[in-house]
């Protein structure tokens, strides 16, 4: 507490968030987490972090990182919850089903001829497109979310109709919405926030001129980026 109060009071000058990442760092380091408290209120448990100019780069607990805007933070400290590392964690799970393109990316032997297809199509690199699918229903044609969306892509009924696309039941217009849906996206923005915008809409990523802080959107965008390399 005497450090992070001398801190403060040293700092004054410099902004609010560069702050929040110097102080907590003595007692994140012994910590077997971190915990991430956003300026909305929002909290997220993370491995670790470091600070990257004027943004707070953190160490996802399942692999992968994510870049935050340090004015999105409120604090981070210590996280005294133990977990196991899901990197030692994962070769212990069953082998699944279908073909692996990677030991994490992963190529169904249906789907994929329609992935490749489609993505050709619509100038989308297919690898995304698995990913997104990996992550979002892993390969499950019938999954529906509680928010209503639907299917392999987990398209929304109205984002469907903007395409002229209805039944997202069917494999191959599920994905033709979510692929020209993340098309459109790619369009307007980098990788990573049109990535953000197929989790968490938009007007999300407008509102925050990024990434929004949800640990989930979080999370989405960089499982989808460890699995592809992008």
């Amino acid at each position: 507490m005497q450090r992070g109060w001398a801190l403060e009071h040293a700092c004054r000058p410099c902004a609010r968030v560069a702050l929040v990442a110097v102080c907590v760092l003595g007692s994140a380091a012994a910590a077997h987490a971190e915990l991430v408290t956003f300026a909305t209120g929002r909290t997220m448990s993370v491995r670790e972090h470091r600070q990257d100019g004027a943004t707070i780069v953190l160490a996802l607990r399942d692999g992968g990182e994510m870049s935050v805007d340090a004015g999105l933070i409120a604090s981070i400290g210590p996280d005294e919850v133990p977990y196991a590392d899901a990197r030692q964690v994962l070769p212990s799970l069953p082998e699944p089903e279908y073909a692996a393109a990677s030991p994490a990316l992963a190529v169904h032997p249906t789907f994929d001829p329609i992935i490749e297809k489609l993505a050709a199509e619509k100038g989308v690199d297919a690898s995304l497109v698995r990913a997104v699918i990996q992550v979002e229903s892993a390969y499950e044609p019938r999954a529906r979310s509680s928010k209503g969306a639907v299917g392999l892509m987990q398209v929304l009924p109205s984002t469907a109709r903007q395409y002229g696309i209805r039944n997202l039941y069917d494999p191959v217009a599920n994905i033709r919405a979510g692929v020209t849906h993340l098309k459109s996206l790619l369009d307007r923005f980098p990788l990573e926030l049109a990535l953000a915008a197929y989790n968490a809409g938009e007007g999300a990523v407008a509102r925050y001129a990024g990434v929004p802080p949800y640990p989930e959107t979080v999370t989405y965008v960089a499982r989808i980026r460890a699995l592809t390399g992008l």
